[in-house]
């Protein structure tokens, strides 16, 4: 296939963004009319701030321990690698009008939450920051790329669970990091991340009443193989069931917290205007659920045997 002869689902995409235009209007002026302006210097005790070069880092100066230091270190290095996601977003909107306007309004949210986290964990001396600086080489240099390149729904569909799921993480890692300060920036954080997702939600909302089956295809294709955009970070496997023991992200609050409520924001289950593959992808779906719902059963009673084993010690 040529660049002469585009796919049908690009000539999709392109009459999808083309009418879908006047709704991405309506959800920016909304974003921009809700979204409250804050500044990174006010959350950050600079007061904690000591030279590196004058007195190194050593493994006993953390403000920020354990787990939450893990989650915390995480959900920067996703934060960092904002150029290819931007990347990606730019991609399927094309980088037109109101479109492109959101894009660049959503990069430079989305870098403000990087800066934030970053000046925490150095002020606070919670990190290695030779060894932070290297994870963010090397995780920035890998990249991202979205496992349903360049298709615009499956891209707003994946970005609509993400966002959601990402603000469910920051708000736990502040809730568990036992840090006044670090709490009060994470939750900041976490109302951005709720936003964004209340535009790609919205968005796809609006798609799916123009392009039901299509659009319930790409929902399920996203949920059934969803994975975090950090998920190719090195460690991350053995540092996610860590996270997940915590509870601060397990597949329960998956399913529960960021699955089910923009499953029920989108009508998935009593809608009517399905057929063919729509009606195939929704049937994915919903076996799905129901299986990872007993993975996540299962998850739970281990975790409980788990933390009972180590109470008993």
């Amino acid at each position: 296939m040529t660049d002469e002869q585009p796919s049908q689902g690009t000539a999709l995409d392109r009459r999808i963004l083309h009418e879908l235009e006047p709704e991405a209007a309506r959800l920016l002026n909304r974003h921009i009319g809700v979204a409250e302006e804050w500044f990174p210097h006010e959350f950050i005790p600079y007061r904690l701030g000591r030279d590196c070069d004058k007195e190194p880092w050593t493994p006993d100066h953390p403000r920020l321990t354990g787990v939450a230091q893990t989650a915390f270190e995480i959900g920067l290095l996703t934060e960092d690698n904002l150029p290819s996601y931007h990347h990606e977003i730019a991609t399927i909107f094309r980088g037109e009008g109101d479109w492109g306007t959101w894009v660049h309004r959503w990069t430079a949210e989305e870098g403000r939450h990087a800066v934030a986290m970053r000046d925490y964990l150095m002020v606070t001396r919670s990190v290695d920051p030779d060894e932070l600086e290297t994870s963010r080489m090397t995780h920035m240099s890998t990249g991202f790329k979205n496992s349903h390149e360049d298709q615009l729904l499956h891209g707003v569909a994946y970005v609509a669970f993400q966002e959601l799921a990402t603000r469910v993480a920051h708000r736990n890692t502040g809730h568990l990091s036992n840090d006044e300060v670090c709490d009060q920036l994470m939750q900041r954080i976490a109302l951005d991340e709720n936003l964004h997702m209340l535009f790609y939600r919205n968005t796809l909302s609006a798609a799916l009443d123009m392009e039901p089956n299509a659009s319930m295809r790409a929902i399920a294709d996203v949920v059934t193989n969803f994975d975090m955009p950090g998920a190719n970070m090195p460690g991350f496997g053995r540092k996610a069931v860590q996270i997940a023991l915590a509870g601060i992200y397990d597949l329960q609050q998956h399913l529960d917290d960021v699955v089910s409520p923009v499953l029920r924001a989108w009508n998935v289950f009593e809608r009517n205007d399905l057929s063919g593959d729509g009606l195939v992808a929704r049937d994915e779906l919903i076996a799905f659920m129901d299986k990872s719902g007993k993975e996540a059963a299962t998850f739970n009673d281990k975790r409980e045997v788990y933390f009972d084993r180590l109470i008993a010690r």
